[in-house]
């Protein structure tokens, strides 16, 4: 049985979530989110509750379940506090600012590299060395980050690179004479 299947998600006092079919619709003070389950789960709202069962007993029913139950979760907090990535940089001369809706990054390239911010995401830079990524869209926000960190991954010797705030990056001795 899923563990996470089993626990309904609780709606906080402000969002109310409505079921029509196999979609799920959860309004909040930060918008409108909805998402669209399998044939294999039953949705249902009880009261200030939602409620995912499986179908039947299959393999795909149950791995269904689990990620029915993370999706609704994911709506109820975009829809009240939103999801909030952090990246730091670290570099000598490697630095990060927002012009408009193009993130500029300064990653050790013979060029700056130019970073369309998509639309539903905000980036802000509040240090040179720190780019905040927010939204109300878990997958969507991890993406951005995601893509922004592939620019210059964090290299093991000196450390330098993009990383996630609070990463733990593997360090290697270099060589020894």
């Amino acid at each position: 049985m899923s563990r996470i299947g089993k626990k309904p998600v609780e709606l906080p006092a402000g969002v109310s979530a409505s079921v029509s079919g196999q979609t799920v619709e959860v309004k909040g003070p930060k918008g409108t989110k909805s998402f669209n389950a399998t044939d294999d789960v039953t949705i249902s709202v009880d009261g200030n509750v939602v409620k995912i069962t499986p179908r039947g007993t299959s393999k795909r029913a149950r791995q269904q379940w689990g990620m029915s139950r993370s999706m609704v979760a994911n709506l109820v907090t975009g829809v009240t506090s939103g999801f909030k990535r952090e990246l730091e940089i670290t570099g000598v001369g490697y630095r990060a600012a927002i012009q408009g809706n193009v993130l500029k990054l300064s990653l050790g390239y013979s060029h700056e590299v130019n970073f369309e911010v998509p639309a539903g995401v905000t980036v802000t830079c509040p240090k040179q060395t720190e780019i905040v990524v927010e939204g109300d869209d878990a997958q969507l926000v991890g993406q951005v980050a995601a893509n922004i960190r592939e620019w210059r991954k964090p290299e093991p010797y000196k450390g330098k690179g993009i990383k996630y705030k609070g990463e733990y990056i593997f360090r290697k001795e270099g060589k020894k004479k």
